[in-house]
């Protein structure tokens, strides 16, 4: 297979193409990883906390270069990939300090003389599967913690993120001991076979793609997490400051052209909110500025691939559109932000992520009809509550069936120390980020220690 990497704002301009190494040069970089994982734990907390703040200075060394590539790779807007590089440098620079986290606890015996004692122990070999849209930032927040508590890591990119992903391993192989941080480029025969290698899986993309991944682990006994995507809602009350709202969820549906997965897909507004709202969003999503990811003022880039941009085209095709609804005549996989009305329950946009910037327009009734809607969609990643009325916050707190609910706040952004992760069908496992990757990345022993 050969796997080539484009630029999406210019096709023809060809980051990578090289030969895919197959499933025996995945495994082996697993077996190789386990070699160097051995003295990487045995180095001590010091050399770990020295090795992933050398790291994180490398990449901020190379910030500029660094978002340069990802404006180029994956058509990241020169602002969010500039923002991405300092989450990335800051995510190294916080798990640097894991290491001289306390890794267990001393507990009294219940009878007679002795210690009890439990401590948190590396996995060995964790196999790291990640997405394109975000090629710093994702497989730095599931390698920093993971290499913080002693693991070797081996991360497979998306294809479309290679020459991103390559570029980490140049700056890792600088500050880590060898075989520590392995890159292993591919497609589904290289994901596959370290999956059904490694000691622990980390896996974040689509939901058909980590049901298998899930299954492959779990069918191994083999700790793994995936994050799978989300179909997320912003209720808006009519209470709320519905400029704010409109800039907000404006900002989540166009960003980076809907390519997260915490961007707004469906947009709730509740009884006399719709009109305002309308009006609002339309205005806001007419005004975002479309164009070439490396101008500054680009807030909506090109699509990640052709299909990609057909097929979000295809998402409002049929349906009343009152913003947007275009795609560009110019070089590139361009997408106008789009606001659409009246798609019925079943329809695509409330059924499935179309990683596209489009959203769907909703009218509830009253707060409950909404978070009913909400919660309707098999995802539940995240939900924004636009309101100024705090009880009405607090009961969406309360009912919402999502892993992360923001009130006044857009859908994206993350507390990168804090847990990230979903409900139902956006997330399996384990949370990531903050000190749940640590405990993922580990597992418990308990040891008694009684007098001979």
């Amino acid at each position: 297979m050969t796997l080539i990497s484009r630029n999406p704002a210019d096709p023809a301009d060809i980051l990578v193409e090289l030969r895919s190494p197959g499933a025996f040069a995945a495994a082996d970089a697993v077996e190789r990883a386990r070699v160097a994982q051995t003295g990487w734990v045995t180095a001590g907390a010091g050399a770990r906390a020295t090795a992933l703040g050398a790291l994180a200075t490398a990449i901020e060394t190379a910030g500029d270069e660094l978002a340069a590539l990802a404006v180029r790779e994956v058509g990241k807007p020169l602002a969010e990939a500039r923002a991405e590089l300092a989450r990335t440098v800051a995510l190294w620079r916080y798990y640097a300090q894991a290491p001289y986290e306390a890794t267990g606890t001393v507990h009294e015996p219940a009878a007679g003389a002795g210690l009890l004692l439990t401590r948190r122990r590396p996995h060995g070999v964790a196999a790291l599967i990640t997405p394109w849209n975000f090629p710093f930032a994702i497989p730095s927040w599931k390698a920093a913690p993971a290499l913080a508590v002693g693991n070797a890591v081996v991360l497979k990119p998306a294809p479309e993120a290679t020459a991103c992903a390559l570029r980490l391993a140049e700056l890792a192989r600088r500050a880590l001991p060898e075989g520590v941080f392995t890159v292993v480029p591919g497609g589904a025969a290289e994901g596959a076979a370290l999956v059904s290698a490694a000691d622990v899986v980390s896996f974040t993309g689509s939901s058909a793609v980590g049901a298998g991944v899930v299954r492959a682990a779990t069918e191994r006994g083999v700790p793994v997490q995936a994050e799978m995507g989300g179909l997320n809602a912003a209720i808006v009350l009519p209470d709320a400051d519905m400029a704010l709202a409109a800039r907000h969820i404006a900002a989540s549906v166009a960003g980076y052209a809907g390519q997260k997965c915490t961007a707004t897909s469906r947009v709730v507004a509740v009884g006399a909110a719709l009109e305002p709202l309308r009006e609002a969003l339309a205005e806001e999503l007419r005004a975002v500025p479309v164009g070439d990811p490396g101008d500054p003022g680009t807030v909506c880039g090109p699509l990640i691939t052709e299909a990609a941009r057909d097929a979000t085209a295809a998402a409002w095709a049929d349906l009343p559109v009152l913003a947007g609804g275009a795609v560009p005549d110019r070089t590139g996989w361009y997408a106008a932000p789009t606001l659409v009305e009246k798609a019925g329950p079943d329809h695509r946009l409330l059924r499935e992520e179309v990683f596209g910037p489009v959203a769907a327009l909703l009218p509830a009734r009253d707060l409950d009809h909404a978070v009913r809607i909400t919660n309707a969609a098999r995802y539940g990643l995240v939900t924004s509550v636009h309101t100024a009325d705090l009880a009405a916050a607090l009961h969406g707190l309360d009912a919402l069936d999502t892993g992360m609910i923001r009130i006044n706040a857009p859908t994206t952004g993350v507390d990168f120390h804090l847990p990230f992760g979903g409900a139902k069908d956006s997330s399996h496992g384990p949370r990531e980020q903050g000190r749940a990757a640590l405990e993922f990345y580990t597992s418990s022993r308990t040891y008694t220690l009684v007098p001979g």
